[in-house]
């Protein structure tokens, strides 16, 4: 799927620098920014999910000791 953005013209300068001096494509550093904010906003809003489906009673959480234990990480 291809998407269309603009950017701010500071912003799109400071990529075609980076493209430029690195000699990749403007797309490779765009599709690498997505990447890396996609997992902090899936670990946010994914996170905050959860967390209020706990505060529901709709999830439950364990422990980290019994966590530990189901793994074999307790001494």
């Amino acid at each position: 799927m291809s998407t269309m953005i603009k950017l701010d013209p500071d912003i799109d300068a400071r990529l075609e620098e980076l493209a430029r001096a690195t000699g990749r494509s403007k797309d490779f550093y765009v599709t690498e920014m997505i990447k890396q904010g996609m997992e902090e906003l899936e670990d946010a809003y994914l996170g905050a999910l959860e967390a209020e489906k706990v505060r529901r009673g709709e999830s439950s959480t364990r422990s980290l000791d019994a966590v530990m234990h189901d793994l074999g990480l307790d001494s």
